[in-house]
């Protein structure tokens, strides 16, 4: 385990870039499954102004169903263990549910874990995050990825996710977790309307006074308003990373970390 963890100071909002080591991840699947391609997408998301690197081994794209803990290892520590070796100084993220996983992540040279299940697919998380008080990415999901689009419903999609954030930080804090950001989940078990409204309504997960990071890149909100492919998505992207930085987001989770810069330096720039 490593004695100090690299994690960005998010007195001004930074980039999560999205380095999926998955073939079938709902747009960049297949990408950066190879070392050549991963090293250098690594290196460009770096050199654009990525503070953090988000390292996937298994999709959880709508439909998918699911990767074994092993197979999803195999595919990200050799990743782990080059970049930390390669980027000391540069945030290693790994996005997974599984409390063994994170574990070895963190093992490995990870410093923060992203959960896309907000500790609810493994009872495990929460005491290794509380007890080694790892940063750690609480999402919001309903149902699972395999299901979590086939009837999302709410009584009040902003309340019912912050009394899940309610009862989530509650459990992580009793175990020690301090270092916790907010993830509404949009696009995991939430339809259009849904997902516009947890934007317009970011502030509420604000007043928890945790970072709230954003995670819009591409995804099905912008597509299905739109009619276009995730392809086509950039513009639609950069619209709603700028919303979510005038709402209060600390971190943008994207694919495209140019552009992503670019808004928090404009934004920035507002009186």
């Amino acid at each position: 385990m490593k004695a100090t963890l690299n994690f960005p100071d998010l007195s001004t909002p930074v980039i999560m870039g999205i380095l999926n080591i998955t073939p079938d991840s709902f747009y960049d699947g297949g990408r950066y499954d190879r070392d050549s391609r991963w090293a250098g997408r690594a290196e460009e998301m770096i050199s654009q102004g990525a503070a953090i690197l988000d390292i996937g081994g298994a999709s959880t794209r709508p439909g998918s169903g699911g990767t074994g803990p092993e197979e999803e290892w195999q595919r990200i520590a050799p990743v782990i263990s080059t970049l930390r070796a390669r980027y000391p100084g540069i945030c290693l993220s790994v996005d997974t549910y599984h409390a063994i996983i994170a574990e070895r992540a963190v093992g490995e040279g990870a410093d923060m874990v992203n959960d896309i299940s907000g500790g609810t697919a493994d009872p495990g998380m929460a005491p290794f995050i509380g007890r080694h008080n790892i940063p750690y990415v609480l999402m919001h999901i309903q149902g699972r990825p395999e299901n979590m689009q086939d009837d999302p419903r709410y009584d009040d999609v902003v309340e019912d996710i912050a009394s899940f954030f309610e009862r989530q930080l509650r459990i992580f804090e009793s175990h020690g977790a301090r270092r916790l950001v907010l993830d509404p989940g949009f696009g995991f078990g939430k339809t259009l309307e849904h997902n516009y409204s947890l934007l317009n309504n970011l502030d509420r997960f604000i007043a928890f006074g945790y970072p709230v990071m954003a995670g819009l890149s591409r995804k099905s909100m912008i597509n299905r308003a739109l009619d276009i492919r995730p392809g086509e998505a950039l513009n639609g992207t950069t619209v709603l990373n700028t919303i979510a930085l005038l709402k209060g987001a600390s971190i943008l989770r994207v694919h495209d970390v140019k552009e992503a810069a670019e808004a928090i330096k404009l934004v920035s720039l507002l009186c």
